[in-house]
């Protein structure tokens, strides 16, 4: 304790580490990679972040690096770092990927496939990114949250940069130059749904039953043919309309004057709403919005804006006015609130997520969108401002805590907290089934079969969907990194980008307050739980088991101390390095991966998991380095849960010799440190046939009994009343 006390003190007065820029990485790619043609870099910006880049000293575009201007933070905690190319007309030449700092960010993905899909945004048009118009987005299962981090940053990045540098269609500082407009709300005559849809008040998509297996079977998964949708190629499967029903000529004409004037009641000022309206197999409102109150498969794009809607922003359409409108089996408003920056007069899309099941858990994904813009006739010309003066460019600090102050809809942690929401809602339900079995662990041990099965199966769970699953393996580089942060740029964003992992981290803290390193370490570690299940395995299998000697196992179990904060002071030099070290853990190997890497790896994982089929939790006990770092901490817990006799280590052994891990001293204190929460000797504290203190007890309660039954039979004999005695074994009664 008193050396983690040191280090935690010299850490504290440790010099910031400085965040990457430019300058670190525009040595890591050719210049001809990121802008045709060029063959050198100038000197990079003094008044921004931005690199000329020069063709026989002749500047033929830009280079930047896209966390100079907004976060770009993976599983990490730590930044994807790309480098970026653009041109004057603001196109985007070239991106390469520089830098990631685990491969947590590459979750069972090879890494140049990442680096090929990075390299597809060469093109990438700026202005029209900035305009809103959409650009091809492949979603691929299982790595949703990586590829929204790398594409929001790359595209925010380089409006931002294209902003900056006052590339053709933008003016350094502002947006891009075109006349303001804003929509009419004078314009009201109703009209008919043939007019609407014939000047485009109404935007029409559609995809029929075979244009959408074409497009899944265009991926070039085969397991997408196995899962067709049914049906003939003509049928419909996707027929929707769109429109800004909050303008008052296309509400009325929709909706009706009682209706349009309901619209009206419920928005606030500056709100606007939108209709949507579909036919065909395929529902834009799902089942999400009922689970989780987000309409998950539809989404508004505009600019740099990302809206989702919410059960409390949507109204639904009982019929609609036109007599000549066609019949719709999904009709509903939705209100786009003033906060979210939305501009009705500039274009927009509606995105539409269209998903095919093709394992029990797997999925694939294809969008779409509903390009749409208010006709001109409903659009007026805004007032205008007068000039602002320009102001310089501003540094990479500042373009990072401008993008914090967006609206909070529009911040990629929320949306990932979005997408991941039925994996967060299935973790804290587990969490609430955990903190119960603690809670009333009296009740939950007292079957010692029961309370067995109840804990291989929340072991199983554990290691299939927190590990396996959804990849939220805590590990020490994660303990090092948020160390590494309160000593130099802390940013919650940076811990809210993986919703699991900061559930996890969030539980630990509580835990370790009420029950020490236990609850993780015995319940929610995957690689714990891998142990348990491979030494269950082992044991059935009449492997036979290794008892070490309790002196040996004491001068063993300070390794995993040792390791830990040989680490923790590497991290303090250099993270990167105590990254590399913290590789003897093999979660990432064995959980993260599932031993996919190079064949060291996953030798050294084998290696860590083939003790515990002998010994159980071996690398628990004596390696992890996660497992140390958790338990410093651990003597600060408030309370103890664990009930003991006095007789417990002075004379009985009992749950001494049975403890798994050995966490308990042969004088009978339970070492906190050591402990995993299994709750074993809880089971022996109440167990009638192995624990000698309640044999004992349960003996001397029979005798008391059977004596007492006795001496009050011979009382009631000598009273010479009519008391029935039990002499008899036949059940007669003698009076």
């Amino acid at each position: 304790m008193v050396a983690f006390c040191l280090v935690l003190a010299l850490a504290l007065v440790a010099a910031p580490s400085r965040a990457a820029s430019l300058a670190d990485f525009l040595g890591k790619a050719a210049p001809s990679d990121l802008v045709p043609g060029a063959d050198a870099f100038g000197p990079i910006r003094a008044d921004m972040p931005a690199a000329p880049a020069l063709k026989g000293g002749t500047r033929v575009g830009w280079v930047f690096l896209n966390t100079d201007f907004v976060p770009a933070t993976g599983y990490s905690g730590k930044p994807i770092n790309i480098l970026i190319g653009v041109d004057d007309k603001a196109v985007v030449t070239g991106a390469r990927l520089v830098k990631h700092s685990e491969p947590i960010v590459l979750v069972g993905i090879p890494e140049a496939k990442i680096k090929a899909m990075i390299e597809k945004y060469t093109g990438l048009d700026l202005k029209r990114e900035a305009a809103g118009a959409p650009h091809d987005l492949d979603i691929v299962s299982g790595a949703t949250v990586t590829i929204m981090v790398i594409d929001d940053s790359i595209r925010r990045s380089g409006i931002k940069a294209a902003r900056t540098l006052g590339l053709e269609g933008f003016s350094a500082g502002a947006g891009p130059v075109a006349d303001v407009k804003m929509v009419d709300r004078s314009k009201d005559a109703v009209t008919d749904w043939t007019t609407l849809a014939g000047d485009g008040s109404v935007r029409r998509f559609s995809l029929s039953v075979g244009e959408i297996n074409a497009a899944f079977d265009k991926q070039g998964d085969p397991r997408a043919a196995a899962h067709r949708e049914a049906g003939a190629d003509p049928d419909p499967y996707i027929d929707i309309y769109v429109g800004l029903v909050s303008q008052p000529s296309i509400g009325r004409t929709l909706l009706g004057d009682a209706a349009y004037a309901n619209l009206k009641s419920r928005l606030g000022e500056g709100d606007e709403a939108i209709f949507v309206g579909s036919t065909g197999r395929w529902s834009f409102k799902g089942s999400g919005y009922v689970r989780g109150g987000i309409f998950d498969r539809i989404t508004l794009l505009q600019g740099e804006a990302t809206i989702r809607f919410r059960d409390k922003d949507h109204l639904r359409v009982v019929r609609m006015a036109p007599a000549d409108a066609p019949t719709f089996n999904e009709m509903d408003l939705f209100i786009v609130p003033k906060a979210s920056g939305f501009d009705a007069a500039a274009p927009w899309r509606l995105q539409l997520l269209v998903s095919r099941a093709v394992g029990a858990i797997d999925k694939l994904f294809l969008t779409y969108d509903v390009d749409y813009t208010l006709p001109p006739a409903y659009l007026a010309a805004a007032p205008q401002p007068a000039p602002a003066a320009v102001a310089p460019a501003p540094t990479p600090a500042q373009a990072v805590a401008v993008d914090d102050e967006a609206p909070a809809r529009d911040r990629l942690w929320l949306r990932i907290w979005e997408v991941k929401r039925t994996e967060v809602a299935i973790l804290v339900a587990a969490l609430a089934a955990l903190t119960g079995i603690f809670f009333f662990q009296t009740f939950a041990t007292k079957n010692e079969r029961v309370f067995k099965i109840i804990r291989l199966g929340y072991l199983a769970f554990t290691l299939v969907f927190v590990g396996w699953y959804a990849n939220a393996q805590l590990s020490v580089v994660n303990l090092l990194a948020v160390l590494s942060a309160l000593v130099s740029d802390f940013r919650w964003e940076t811990f809210l980008m993986d919703p699991l992992i900061f559930i996890l981290w969030f539980a630990v803290a509580a835990a370790l307050l009420f029950w020490a390193r236990g609850a993780y370490c015995g319940w929610l570690c995957p690689f714990g739980a891998l142990q348990e299940w491979s030494n269950q395995i082992a044991r059935w299998l009449r492997v036979p088991q290794v008892r070490l000697p309790w002196g040996l196992h004491e001068r063993l179990w300070p390794i995993k101390y040792m390791i830990f904060l040989g680490l923790l002071g590497i991290s303090f030099y250099s993270l990167d390095m105590a990254e590399h070290y913290a590789e003897i853990e093999p979660f990432k190997t064995a959980i993260i991966l599932k031993f996919d890497r190079p064949w060291p790896y996953v030798l050294i994982a084998l290696a860590a998991l083939t003790p515990g089929l002998f010994i159980e939790r071996f690398y628990c006990r004596y390696v992890c380095p996660l497992g140390g770092g958790l338990a410093i901490p651990a003597r600060l817990h408030m309370f103890r849960w664990l009930k003991r006799y006095r007789e417990c280590g002075n004379p009985c052994q009992t749950c001494a010799h049975e403890c798994p891990v050995q966490a308990i001293h042969p004088t009978g204190e339970i070492n906190p440190n050591e402990c995993v929460s299994c709750l074993h000797c809880q089971v022996l504290y109440r167990s009638a046939d192995r624990c000698p203190v309640v044999i004992g007890k349960l003996r001397k309660r029979e005798r008391f009994e059977r004596q007492n039954g006795l001496v009050q039979t011979g009382a009631a004999a000598n009273s010479g009343g009519m008391t029935a005695s039990r002499s008899g074994t036949d059940g007669s009664v003698q009076a």
